[in-house]
């Protein structure tokens, strides 16, 4: 019998820790697989994973031997983390066991891809995963080992053939995008808030892909401020048909929550409930095209309390089958918990408040497009670029 999910969790993976003040707090990680056990989904269908720290092989198909070698120094002593590799920088600082937990969590995600592509389980999640940032000799944005990468090689590996990654982080996701900008094997799509405003500075309409595999790259870069309808509307005008044109075999989807509106560190307007949404859409696109065969993981997402746990309890519930309404109340248990802790009140309700028992209505592509509204502008420069290499049409597709 298929297992439904196979979730990525142990409270080790908390160890994933650059220190206080750092933005990036392991609470989030905590909190989430605290209220995800207040939903009972760790103990419905699913497989939950604690793995081992895997051999450096694993690591060094998408990263190099002198960059490991200096994580792994800058684990045992990272008085001394090497500046070359971005180690010991304000956004990655080293720490005792950096090279540990993070491969680990690269395990993680090979292993959930390993159980969908195998057909051991139907989804796979990994909320402690999503460090698109990191690149092949260094550490940036947060990111140490890129699990994203790691799984994505392991799938080419089994003889993958077309394989999609979808990144709705605010960030642009530049680490998995760079490590397979000349594989035409591999679609990936950035939707992001523009690199003119934001770390890490890339992800434009007209980064297509590489000599070898131009339009496998599609950038999606959005304007600040953009909120709910604009963001979702953006997303259906360009990732769904170029999907179903190249037809993937499994689905990797990033889900930073760092485009919500209360996030530090971006500059979108977006809620919960259509974060939620997003789950949703890509968890359907994966069963219209692919048999199901989609991992989730999650990435970027700065209001640790109030965003983020909601936010990857609804894709691992989703995941599971069993999405939670945005009217849902938090559990009591939970919201007391946070208050003991931490002295915040979190949010009492699932969602936002912002959609219409979890509908949010948006402007369908269909309907036309505006050249005055700036969000139908960058949709149309990424459907310029990118539709052409799939066959589609620019105006009607």
């Amino acid at each position: 019998m298929t297992t439904q999910a196979r979730i990525v969790w142990d409270d080790s993976f908390t160890g994933y820790d650059f220190g206080e003040g750092h933005p990036m707090s392991p609470i989030r990680l905590d909190l989430t697989a605290r209220l995800c056990r207040s939903f009972g989904l760790f103990d419905s269908e699913c497989e939950i994973i604690a793995p081992d720290t895997p051999d450096d092989a694993l690591l060094t198909r998408v990263h190099s031997t002198d960059y490991i070698d200096a994580v792994k120094r800058a684990s045992v002593d990272p008085g001394h983390a090497d500046l070359r590799f971005g180690l010991g920088t304000e956004d990655d600082p080293a720490f005792a066991g950096i090279h540990e937990v993070s491969a680990r969590i690269a395990e993680g995600s090979r292993a959930v891809a390993e159980g969908v592509w195998r057909g051991e389980v139907k989804h796979g999640v990994n909320f402690t995963g999503g460090l698109h940032h990191a690149m092949r000799d260094s550490a940036s944005g947060f990111c140490i080992y890129n699990d994203a990468g790691v799984a994505i090689d392991w799938l080419l590996e089994q003889g993958a053939e077309r394989i999609a990654y979808v990144d709705i982080d605010a960030h642009h996701g530049d680490g998995v995008e760079r490590m397979f900008w000349n594989d035409p094997r591999v679609l990936t799509i950035s939707v992001h808030e523009t690199g003119t405003i934001l770390f890490p500075g890339t992800g434009f309409p007209n980064d297509i892909g590489g000599l070898d595999a131009p339009g496998s790259a599609v950038n999606l870069a959005l304007p600040p401020g953009v909120g709910d309808a604009g963001w979702l509307r953006a997303f259906h005008a360009v990732a769904p048909a170029v999907l179903r044109a190249f037809r993937p075999q499994i689905i990797v989807s990033q889900h930073g929550a760092d485009s919500h509106f209360r996030d530090p560190l971006a500059h979108l307007s977006v809620s919960v409930d259509a974060q939620r949404i997003l789950a949703e859409s890509l968890h359907d696109l994966s069963h219209e095209l692919c048999d199901g065969k989609w991992i989730a993981l999650g990435g970027g997402g700065y209001e640790v309390v109030s965003v983020v746990p909601r936010t990857w309890t609804h894709l691992t519930a989703v995941a599971l089958h069993r999405p939670i309404p945005v009217d849902t109340a938090v559990p009591q248990g939970w919201l007391d918990d946070v208050t003991a802790r931490l002295g915040e009140q979190a949010p009492d309700m699932m969602g936002d408040g912002t959609s219409d028992d979890g509908r949010i209505w948006w402007r369908s592509w269909e309907v036309g497009y505006d050249p005055e509204d700036p969000i139908d502008r960058a949709a149309m420069k990424t459907r310029e670029a990118v539709f052409p290499h799939h066959g589609l049409d620019l105006w009607f597709d």
